[in-house]
C-alpha cells in the first residue's frame, strides 16, 4: 500500500506548466529518486511535497492524509537542501538540536537524540565546531542529521551532493543510503546525476518537461528504456536507424541487421535499434560470429576510462561507441579499420 501518493499533480508558473499530471505511489521505507535535466520539474515536485509550493491541480497524500491544506511545518517532513542552510552562529551540536529545541522537547531527550545522530552521521568528534570549520561533506552530514532529528515521516533531499567534489560525492551518497536503510525512512531524492540515482535508489522517476517519462528499478531503467529520451539520458546508447526489411531485420546503410524477435519489434514500422557500448565487441579482423550483426568502420577517438577503453568508430559517417575492456589484448590505434559485432538479443527496439 502506498505511503506517499501524488495523484494527478500539476503546477503552473506564469501560465506555463512546470509539472503536469504527475502520478506516483511510494511505499513506506522506499528510496525514490527524481531524475532529469534542469528545468524538468523535479525540484518543483519536491517543493510541493514539502509544502513550499502548492499544487494547482491534484492531491498529495501522506499515510492517507491530504497534505495540500497543511502548512510545511506541520507535515512532519525533513528536508536537506543543496546549500546546507546551517546556522553559522550555532555549533554542530546546536544545529542538530535546533528543531527539537523549537519543539520544546525535554533536554534529556534532545541530548540523547543529538548524540545518537552524531554517531549515525559519524560526526561525534566535531560536535563543538561551527559550520565554517567544516568541509562541505561534513556540513552536509550535519544538515542530514538536523533533518532527521525531528524524526520526520519522510525525508526529502534536493541535490544535496551537487556542490561537492567527485570523491566526497561518492562517499557521501553511500553514507546517505546506509543511513536511509538503517532508519527505514521513506526518502525522495532529487538529482540530475544519473550515477547517483541509479546507485542509491529502489526506483527512479525519469522526468522531462514536467512529465514522467518512465518509472522503474535502476536496472529496468538502464536495460529497458521506454523512450529514446530515457535511453539517451541514462548511460550511453548507440542509436541505429534503418528501413524495415522484414519482421526481424532492418537495412542499415546496406547492411541487414537482425532484430530481437519480440512482438514490439513487429509493430514498429521504422524502428531505432539501441545498442549499449558494453554489448559491442571490437575485432581487428573480420570475425566469424554466426548469428551476430557485423559492421565495420574506422576508429576516430580512444578514451581511457580505467576498466574500459571507450572507442568511437566511424561507421557509414555515424559515430558508434564501443566500451572495450582494458587489457583484453586487442591492439588498436587511431584511423584503424575495425569490425564490430553484437547479437540481436543485445539490442532493444524503440520507435523514432
Amino acid at each position: 500500500m502506498a505511503y506517499l501518493e501524488l495523484q494527478k499533480v500539476s503546477k503552473l508558473f506564469n501560465g506555463l506548466a512546470a509539472v503536469k499530471d504527475f502520478n506516483l505511489d511510494v511505499v513506506k521505507g522506499e528510496f525514490i529518486s527524481l531524475l532529469g535535466p534542469s528545468g524538468c520539474g523535479k525540484t518543483t515536485t519536491l517543493r510541493m511535497i514539502a509544502g513550499f509550493e502548492r499544487p494547482d491541480e491534484g492531491e498529495i497524500r501522506l499515510d492517507g492524509v491530504n497534505l495540500n491544506p497543511i502548512s510545511p511545518n506541520k507535515r512532519g517532513i525533513g528536508m536537506v537542501f543543496q546549500g546546507y542552510a546551517l546556522f553559522p552562529n550555532l555549533s554542530v551540536h546546536d544545529n542538530i538540536a535546533f528543531g527539537l529545541n523549537i519543539a520544546r522537547q525535554p533536554k534529556g531527550l534532545v541530548e540523547d537524540t543529538v548524540q545518537e545522530l552524531l554517531n549515525l552521521v559519524r560526526m561525534k568528534e566535531t560536535s563543538s565546531r561551527y559550520p565554517y570549520q567544516l568541509s562541505g561533506g561534513q556540513q552536509q552530514r550535519v544538515a542530514l542529521a538536523r533533518a532527521l532529528a525531528i524524526k520526520p515521516r519522510i525525508l526529502l533531499l534536493d541535490e544535496p551532493l551537487s556542490a561537492l567534489d567527485a570523491v566526497v560525492r561518492v562517499l557521501l551518497r553511500e553514507e546517505i543510503r546506509r543511513i536511509q536503510l538503517e532508519l527505514g525512512i521513506t526518502t525522495v531524492y532529487v538529482t540530475h546525476d544519473q550515477e547517483e540515482a541509479l546507485s542509491m535508489s529502489d526506483r527512479v522517476v525519469i522526468m522531462k518537461d514536467g512529465l514522467i517519462e518512465q518509472i522503474g528499478k535502476p536496472d529496468e531503467i538502464y536495460h529497458q528504456p521506454e523512450s529514446l529520451f530515457v535511453a539517451s539520458f541514462i548511460g550511453t546508447a548507440n542509436q541505429l536507424r534503418g528501413e524495415r526489411t522484414g519482421d526481424y531485420s532492418i537495412n542499415y546503410h546496406g547492411t541487414i541487421l537482425r532484430l530481437p524477435e519480440n512482438d514490439s519489434g513487429q509493430r514498429i514500422s521504422n524502428p531505432v535499434l539501441l545498442v549499449r557500448p558494453e554489448n559491442i565487441f571490437m575485432h581487428s579482423e573480420a570475425p566469424s560470429v554466426p548469428g551476430s550483426n557485423i559492421l565495420d568502420g574506422t576508429i576516430m577517438t580512444m578514451t581511457f576510462l580505467g576498466p574500459v577503453m571507450r572507442v568511437s568508430v566511424d561507421v557509414h559517417g555515424e559515430r558508434i561507441v564501443v566500451d572495450a575492456p582494458a587489457g583484453q589484448g586487442l591492439s588498436i590505434f587511431h584511423s584503424q579499420h575495425v569490425w564490430l559485432s553484437f547479437t540481436p538479443q543485445s539490442c532493444q527496439i524503440l520507435a523514432e
